[in-house]
């Protein structure tokens, strides 16, 4: 089984991608290889601050590694929290609190048509590459659901009636912006 290190130290990241990639792939967390390194995501777009990652421990260890950076781009917000999702109440916020703001600064607004990008930089024998899933969606009024993560409880994609934190990880992972990318991901690695 071949062994990737995907730079993150987010357990449910983690957990969706390992579900998408084993057992072809060995998926190796930054605690399994002993890095605990916090690196900073100074870039201003998501495919800059994923290579950042993943540069960091392809330089450090000098293993196969891949990164991601995620983002929700609100139309009505131009764009915003975008690359600065994780962070986007301030730097100590929980979730919760990015979720708070984001229905504070859209209020009663109609326009609530949003997206989640994934971008992924994969560092391969030296060589980068680039995957970008995306899903179109909206936001919704208030949370809904118990699954997922960040903005999962406020955030229906395209189509469905459900917040994606009111779809199984399953069901998640088919359609989702980092399924969409791990799937672009694998694909490469399968060929």
């Amino acid at each position: 089984m071949k062994k990737l290190i995907f730079a993150t130290n987010n357990a449910h990241k983690l957990e969706e991608v390992r579900a998408m990639l084993e057992p072809q792939y060995s998926i190796i967390s930054l605690d399994e290889i002993g890095c605990h390194d916090d690196i900073p995501e100074t870039a201003d777009t998501l495919e800059g601050n994923a290579l950042i990652k993943a540069k960091y421990i392809f330089d450090k260890y000098g293993l196969d590694c891949f990164a991601d950076d995620t983002g929700l781009e609100i139309d009505a917000l131009n764009g915003e929290p975008g690359v600065y999702s994780a962070r986007y109440a301030g730097e100590a916020c929980i979730p919760e609190d990015n979720i708070k703001k984001v229905l504070q600064l859209l209020g009663d607004n109609a326009d609530r048509n949003a997206r989640f990008r994934t971008s992924i930089a994969l560092i391969l024998e030296g060589k980068i590459h680039y995957f970008e899933g995306k899903v179109e969606g909206y936001i919704e009024s208030s949370p809904k659901g118990e699954q997922g993560f960040g903005y999962d409880p406020i955030f229906t994609p395209q189509g469905y009636d459900k917040s994606f934190a009111q779809l199984s990880a399953g069901e998640k992972n088919e359609i989702s912006h980092r399924g969409l990318a791990i799937k672009k991901l694998v694909e490469f690695l399968q060929h």
